[in-house]
């Protein structure tokens, strides 16, 4: 996904802006960047590959390389940012968060022969670049990025700070990811991640509503457009990707996991399921807050059956290669043999989008001496890949491990019945359930259902997008 970061302040940031762009790591591990304005120096930038090494490890010593009182940072799952653009509108930094599904058309449109783009390794044009020649058609930036937003199919929130120090952001057209701003006494910042500011002295100043656009200085802000009406913000920052001390349009994602957890435990009761059980625990990380909601309201002790251990490896999804991710997942497995021997154990994840690493991580607890494994889904069965946020590397729905089971029941023709296998109450839904059961050995399995997943977040489902699981936009 991605997360960007920035300040523009009386004061020397780059400090700051180098905390505020880690405490963003969670959301992409290719790219990390940071550009910098001083009023003598001008604009400065700095990229590096934080694939194998964390963010902070590879800027260090931008503390003493560069200086400047505005700058922004940029984490990135896909492509070098930010970048340096000199245009009509003046000289500028540009950080995007987001997705182009429609990257050819645009590229023919606003990238036709005679006009330079910098192409990336294997000739491939940098989406944040593509966005800055959209941009830079219209006489402002106000313009520019609103023609970008009505051309992108896809997100696309957006960070630049001009040559003056002056910053603009955009929270993209329809809301699906947050843009917050904090201030202290000597400016303002912009983040993705709330908590990002909070730990840097900074305040809640104003969350930017969908589509919204502000020029940034340390004196204040000024509107350049107005927020749409419409918001579809992505459900899945809760349940999964967003930092569990963050906040979204006012709702801690700590708490959202563990009142989801709860509701999903009086659905299993609902249900009469899952009596028998030694032990509740959470797929870590992001599953166990859920766990902890599941445990407090069926009565049954939490554990931890096993350990991450993260000390030294990095993140199960970084590497390309699916076999890759498996063999790191399972290596920072560390089991607490004494919870898991001649136990009944269940377990809640965030969601089940392929199955391959948490197959792998039964078949583990059962080497450990389980007795029996139930899994439980934070989420509803995920039956479409994101096509706007690129929250995982699915590249086509038929990797996700409820359609592919649904064809192995009843064909392709059981694709027209994807509502009903979401369903636990239905004879197609019992059925997908059991047959994953059986495919990754678990004892029982369900999944939160979306009323209860909406409930758990408390906005109106008309404000969420809820494409994973449903296909509504």
């Amino acid at each position: 996904m991605g997360g960007f970061f920035g300040i523009t302040s009386r004061k020397d940031c780059v400090k700051d802006v180098f905390f505020g762009t880690d405490y963003h790591s969670h959301l992409g591990m290719h790219r990390g960047g940071i550009a910098v304005f001083d009023r003598e120096i001008g604009l400065q930038r700095e990229i590096h590959n934080i694939e194998n090494s964390p963010f902070r490890t590879k800027f260090e010593r931008v503390f003493n390389e560069m200086k400047g009182t505005s700058a922004i940072g940029c984490i990135s799952d896909a492509d070098p940012q930010p970048l340096l653009i000199r245009s009509r509108l003046g000289a500028y930094a540009i950080g995007v968060t987001g997705i182009i599904n429609n990257r050819q058309k645009l590229i023919d449109k606003y990238l036709s022969a005679g006009v330079y783009f910098d192409a990336m390794t294997g000739g491939n044009v940098n989406n944040v670049e593509l966005i800055a020649a959209m941009i830079n058609k219209k006489g402002s930036y106000a313009e520019g990025i609103a023609l970008a937003q009505r051309e992108i199919e896809g997100t696309a929130s957006i960070l630049i700070m001009k040559d003056d120090g002056t910053l603009i952001a955009a929270r993209d057209r329809l809301g699906r990811i947050p843009v917050i701003m904090g201030k202290n006494e000597d400016g303002y910042c912009v983040a993705f991640e709330s908590f990002a500011y909070r730990k840097l002295g900074y305040e809640d100043e104003k969350e930017l509503g969908p589509g919204e656009i502000v020029e940034i200085t340390p004196e204040g802000y000024t509107q350049l457009l107005a927020p749409g009406k419409k918001m579809r913000i992505c459900s899945f920052l809760w349940t999964y990707y967003g930092y569990p001390t963050s906040a979204y349009e006012g709702v801690n994602v700590e708490v959202m996991r563990v009142k989801n957890g709860a509701l999903l435990a009086k659905q299993d009761k609902k249900l009469g399921k899952a009596g028998d059980i030694d032990y509740v625990g959470g797929v870590p990380d992001s599953g166990t807050p859920h766990a902890i909601g599941y445990a407090n309201e069926s009565g049954i002790p939490f554990a931890r059956p096993y350990i991450k251990y993260t000390p030294t490896w990095s993140r199960s999804f970084t590497p390309a290669e699916q076999s890759d991710r498996n063999k790191i997942a399972k290596m920072k497995q560390i089991p607490v043999r004494e919870l898991i021997h001649g136990k009944k154990l269940l377990f809640v994840d965030d969601s089940i989008v392929r199955g391959t690493q948490l197959k792998e991580t039964v078949e583990f607890l059962y080497n450990n001496g389980a007795e029996a494994v139930h899994m439980r889904s934070a989420c509803p069965p995920i039956m479409y890949g994101c096509k706007y946020l690129n929250f995982s590397r699915v590249t086509n729905d038929f990797e996700l491990i409820t359609r592919r089971v649904i064809v192995e029941l009843e064909g392709e023709e059981g694709l027209k019945y994807l509502d009903e296998y979401s369903d636990a109450n239905t004879e197609r839904g019992k059925n997908l359930r059991e047959a994953i059961c059986k495919k990754f050995n678990f004892t029982s399995l369900e999944f939160q259902s979306l009323d209860n997943l909406i409930k758990a977040i408390g906005i109106d489902k008309c404000n969420l997008c809820t494409y994973c699981w449903n296909g509504k936009d």
